[in-house]
């Protein structure tokens, strides 16, 4: 510990300065990347809290699968999408699937 202080006078200094930290009960932590999934079995979770902000601090064992993350796309998406950029239902999906399913961008792409 930072300057020789135990856990027990570091938490207390922690919670006079408004910083509160949980440990959560966690079986498995899954960030999915576009590309990739990221998979952290028997995690160790813990929450801060500061000012507001949450933050997540993670350890465990890290394991990655590459490849394609399928995503579900929507029948009112794509028909948001086509009438919005004014194309076909299948440029609509095209573009929703090169985004990833972000209707903004999928938008914003056909309107180029």
């Amino acid at each position: 510990m930072p300057g020789g202080m135990n856990p027990k006078q570091m938490k207390k200094m922690m919670k006079r300065m408004g910083v509160k930290m949980d440990e959560i009960d966690a079986e498995e932590v899954v960030i999915r990347c576009v590309d990739k999934e990221i998979r952290i079995t028997s995690p160790q979770v813990v929450k801060t809290i500061v000012s507001g902000q949450e933050m997540f601090q993670i350890s465990g064992d890290v394991s990655e699968e590459e490849g394609d993350v399928s995503i579900e796309i929507e029948d009112d998406d794509v028909t948001m999408v086509a009438e919005q950029a004014g194309v076909s239902e299948e440029k609509a999906r095209a573009a929703l699937e090169n985004a990833g399913g972000d209707l903004a961008e999928a938008i914003m792409e056909l309107k180029k």
